[in-house]
């Protein structure tokens, strides 16, 4: 590869929503945007988490330098220990970025081995031909950075998950004058957040649902269970400051916020007055109408606080006829099903829910900018060339037509994940794709891959069943001994006969094998296979996943 030129590939995050990972390469070095996973859609049978094929990376292992974390959400961070399993490289992220990524890698046993350097907006870090200027943004989680990488033929900006929020609960509003510096100086690229393009207008700051949120504290007659994301910090610190206004104490239920509550007041983002935070087991020392509990569960997880609570198996969080559920989050697709299940339940005990179904008012407000902020930020920075980034491939065409439409880029690019794009100081062009995909992983452990056929298998196993003919076999002489037994699982077999039919083609089979066959397993097996395939195709019309169990006698 020429050395003046730059090349932008994306490993995940464009064509899909999550697994966000981009790679940008100058001769000889590679830095890596962001490491992310995406959760399963319903197809991908059993999968926990899928991450990025990382084969580009792992062919060129000696030319990767680092990886740079725009913000700590799992669509961003939930990739590394898979990553960081096959490349020790040191990891940049800011101060609350990195105590989420502490404890992922901890919990995988990576930790030890990690290099965890310390971004700080507003102060470079130089990584072989690249410096790296973080910028302070916006989003629904705190400590939040875009990336300006300031290569050898210009800046390539990446914004992350970004609104423009200019009066943040955390005291740190996004750093408009940063990014009109940037235009002055001259953008090359711009790598822009394509989430919420389909939105008219500004998104509101995260101080809009104070006044409707301090409504509903008012109101609420009994115990009040307040539910958002657990990364959502400055959602629970409006909850804590109007729970200490209408003087409630507050207990924070579920692993995740906790975790969450302890990281944030470890590092200032949090900071209840004295006295407001109580102990789960204390909650029955109070009254009802003195209590506000931060549960977890917004989209729920089966196993989750909020989810127990609901069909009253929680040892701690009960809840009462006349209680006050808020969800104030949104519903992610896909998880319609699971949450409307919750609803029912808490309304079966008689809770009022509260949630963001469009007639309670603004209790919830989106982490990314709407149409107007992409276009402020296009005209702020007006870069040379844009690529959208972070979408489904509808959501990347229709940022392509806003970036037209807002006229500043000399060309607009349409890149999916494994093209590559060439840069430099005047020309960019696709020059080529690399392997990409989607690794399956069960077990939340990096060791768990499912590969392509064990998928398949569940699938058919789904629709079809399993058919398990077991014979037992002499290995000797080859006899068999005894009758054939036939056993199903998820296999529709109200017809005895059917079974009966499909023992006696396996009879059959082995009748017409030689002693030679029948003592070579894997011969018998597949001749048994093929043989009751054909049967049960052409009896019952269905294609179980057929294996057959040989008994050594």
């Amino acid at each position: 590869m020429p050395s003046e030129k730059l090349q932008l590939i994306p490993l995940g995050g464009l064509g899909e929503f999550g697994m966000n990972c981009l790679a940008l390469r100058y001769g000889d070095d590679i830095i890596v945007i962001d490491a992310g996973l995406m959760f399963p859609e319903e197809e991908l049978l059993g999968v926990d988490i899928v991450v990025p094929d990382i084969s580009y990376l792992i062919e060129n292992r000696d030319k990767v330098r680092a990886i740079l974390l725009t913000h700590g959400h799992e669509d961003h961070i939930g990739g590394l220990p898979w990553i960081l399993s096959e490349l020790n490289v040191p990891v940049y992220g800011t101060e609350f970025t990195l105590a989420y990524v502490e404890g992922k890698l901890d919990e995988h046993r990576l930790l030890d081995d990690a290099d965890l350097i310390e971004l700080q907006p507003g102060r470079r870090v130089t990584i072989g031909p690249f410096s790296v200027m973080p910028i302070r943004v916006t989003h629904s989680l705190v400590d939040c950075v875009a990336l300006a990488v300031h290569t050898p033929v210009g800046i390539v900006l990446h914004t992350g998950d970004f609104k423009i929020d200019l009066s943040s609960p955390d005291g740190h509003p996004f750093d408009l004058q940063a990014f009109a510096d940037l235009g002055k100086q001259g953008v090359l690229c711009l790598l822009q957040d394509s989430t919420n393009v389909d939105r008219p207008g500004f998104t509101p700051g995260e101080k809009a649902v104070i006044p409707r949120l301090d409504d509903i504290f008012a109101a609420a007659p009994r115990k009040l269970f307040f539910s958002c994301f657990s990364s959502s910090i400055h959602r629970m610190k409006i909850a804590m400051d109007l729970a200490h206004k209408h003087g409630r104490k507050v207990a924070l239920i579920g692993r995740s916020i906790d975790n969450s509550a302890e990281i944030a007041q470890d590092l200032g983002y949090l900071e209840p007055p004295p006295g407001l935070l109580i102990n789960p087991g204390q909650i029955r020392d109070y009254a009802p109408n003195q209590l506000c509990i931060l549960i977890s569960g917004t989209q729920g997880e089966p196993m989750s606080a909020l989810s127990r609570a609901a069909v009253d198996n929680h040892k701690h969080a009960k809840i009462d006829p006349g209680d006050t559920v808020l969800l104030s989050s949104r519903i992610i697709p896909g998880n319609e099903k699971a949450i409307y299940r919750v609803i029912d339940h808490l309304e079966r005990r008689d809770a009022r829910v509260i949630s963001d179904d469009g007639t309670n008012g603004l209790i919830h407000v989106s982490g990314h900018g709407s149409q107007e902020e992409l276009r402020m930020m296009i005209n702020l920075v007006r870069p040379k060339f844009f690529v959208p980034v972070h979408g489904d491939y509808r959501h990347l065409k229709r940022h392509i037509e806003l970036a037209k439409a807002t006229g500043v880029p000399e060309k607009v690019i349409l890149l999916e994940d494994g093209e590559v794009l060439t840069l430099d100081k005047d020309h960019a062009e696709k020059t080529g794709k690399v392997t990409t995909g989607r690794v399956c992983i069960d077990n939340n452990s990096t060791a768990d891959v499912v590969g392509d056929t064990v998928i398949r298998d569940r699938k058919h196993l789904g629709a079809d069943g399993l058919f398990l003919p077991i014979i037992a076999i002499n290995r000797a002489t080859g006899e068999v001994e005894g009758m054939p037994e036939i056993t199903t699982r998820g296999f529709a077999a109200d017809d005895p006969e059917l079974l009966r039919n499909a023992r006696d083609i396996v009879v059959r089979t082995l009748e017409s094998s030689n002693d030679v066959e029948r003592r070579d397993y894997g011969v018998i097996k597949d001749k048994i296979r093929a043989d009751l395939k054909r049967f049960l195709q052409k009896n019952a019309n269905r294609r179980p996943m057929i294996m057959p169990i040989i008994l050594e006698i």
